[in-house]
């Protein structure tokens, strides 16, 4: 990468806090934005430099395939608060109910399906908000 193809820092983040918005949603985005503080600022500014600035962002992979990918991390890491969050931006990223359905599947048998059944119980609560 030569350096006229590098982002600046600024730029790093206005297109990550782009990208965040068109995956997480505004409301999402904005309840972190205001819960920041002096001790989550930096963290915040991280995730939306590098996580959505960086990777999100990247033309490597459309989202609906990024969506797929960070749904099966969610389920292996177990992180089932994330993983909602995550089912909610899959939506938005154009992943049906059937799609997500099969990355849970997938997942169960890479991931264990202790954490499948606990990633369908999140999914499923989600998708039920969401209709």
């Amino acid at each position: 990468m030569t350096d006229a193809q590098r982002m600046s820092e600024a730029e790093r983040h206005a297109q990550g806090m782009k990208t965040r918005r068109e995956v997480l949603g505004d409301a999402h985005v904005d309840r972190a934005e205001a819960g920041k503080d002096e001790f989550t600022a930096d963290f915040q500014d991280m995730i939306t430099r590098y996580a959505w600035g960086e990777i999100w962002s990247r033309p490597g992979l459309d989202r609906k395939t990024r969506s797929c990918i960070t749904l099966t991390a969610m389920v292996a890491g177990g992180h089932l608060e994330e993983l909602a969050m995550h089912v909610r931006a899959a939506l938005r990223n154009g992943l049906t109910r059937e799609e997500i359905k099969e990355v849970l599947l997938q997942s169960a048998i890479y991931c264990g399906v202790p954490a499948a059944n606990s990633a369908f119980a999140v999914a499923q609560r989600v998708l039920t908000e969401q209709e």
